[in-house]
């Protein structure tokens, strides 16, 4: 017979933490690729990576800081697996028929560099956006939710922009190159946030009634 979730890990805990994570790992598979917008040259990952803020917003906003620094510490965990387990497919044989390799490793074979460029943004930011969006909420005392979280964003994702293009660029590009790159990722990321605004306060209203209802929520 199956078991009820415990209190703090309800079905709608376990929904967003996996979205969160999935987010994650597509994200960094995704900025393999880069595409054209407006004019502007950006990684894929820009259309996905800034839901995880989203949702880290929402983790924060509705379970706590202490969940939502778990949660990213998960999110690191998982992508750690996801590397290794990519890093063992790429030293493994492949089959005499299949002609593949070259493309496999192309989208799936980070360097060391940017692993670690990724994986220090990725903490800086999401934790640092956590921890900003819990002193506002309480400053304002619980209010102005738009304030927090767009707040908590600007400076999450200036942080993960910023470290990324330093720790993975410095060196390589010119100094003027590198702060023009980070800068417009910062703002594409931040704008995309913005534009969420709505549907952030769906989710955390849908989620505060629900879980207030089954006692889900910290005291």
């Amino acid at each position: 017979m199956s078991r009820s979730p415990t209190p703090g890990h309800s079905s709608s805990f376990v929904l967003v933490v996996a979205l969160f994570v999935t987010c994650l790992i597509v994200s960094n598979v995704a900025a393999v690729k880069l595409i054209m917008v407006g004019g502007l040259v950006l990684p894929a990952a820009v259309l996905i990576f800034p839901v995880s803020y989203i949702i880290g917003d929402v983790l924060t906003e509705v379970y706590g800081l202490d969940a939502a620094r778990r949660v990213i510490w998960l999110g690191f965990l998982c992508n750690i697996l996801a590397v290794a387990a990519f890093a063992l497919a790429l030293a493994l044989p492949a089959a005499p028929f299949w002609h593949d390799q070259a493309a496999f490793e192309a989208i799936l074979g980070a360097t060391p560099r940017l692993l670690l460029a990724s994986f220090a943004a990725y903490l800086a930011g999401e934790l640092v956006n956590a921890h900003v969006l819990a002193w506002l909420k309480r400053r304002t005392g619980g209010r102005l939710l738009w304030v927090r979280t767009i707040g908590s964003t600007l400076v999450g994702q200036f942080l993960d922009s910023a470290v990324f293009m330093t720790v993975a660029f410095a060196g390589v590009l010119p100094a003027e190159a590198l702060a023009g790159a980070a800068v417009t990722q910062w703002l594409v990321k931040s704008g995309f946030e913005a534009a969420a605004t709505p549907l952030t306060y769906l989710v955390v209203g849908y989620l505060n009634r629900t879980e207030n209802r089954t006692g889900r929520l910290p005291a």
